[in-house]
């Protein structure tokens, strides 16, 4: 991660949760006091951004950009 965090045993496993306008969402987060893991990032197939649950889990938020790479394929 940006800060120097090393990835731990049981620290990194995920799910991640499609949104849209994820540049919007984040900031409500913030707001709202979420801890964020690191800023958004936008890789080939979308963007994503990573936040802690109240139990310090990590949850990932993806703004797909192709078609291709949304999480529901339905």
């Amino acid at each position: 991660m940006p800060d120097g965090t090393k990835p731990k045993p049981g620290g990194w496993n995920r799910f991640a949760v499609e949104v849209t306008n994820i540049g919007e969402f984040a900031a409500q987060l913030r707001k709202a006091g979420v801890r964020f893991r690191n800023d958004i990032i936008t890789g080939v197939g979308g963007k994503q951004v990573l936040i802690d649950d109240p139990s310090g889990n990590p949850i990932e938020l993806f703004e797909p950009i192709l078609p291709e790479a949304r999480l529901n394929t339905h």
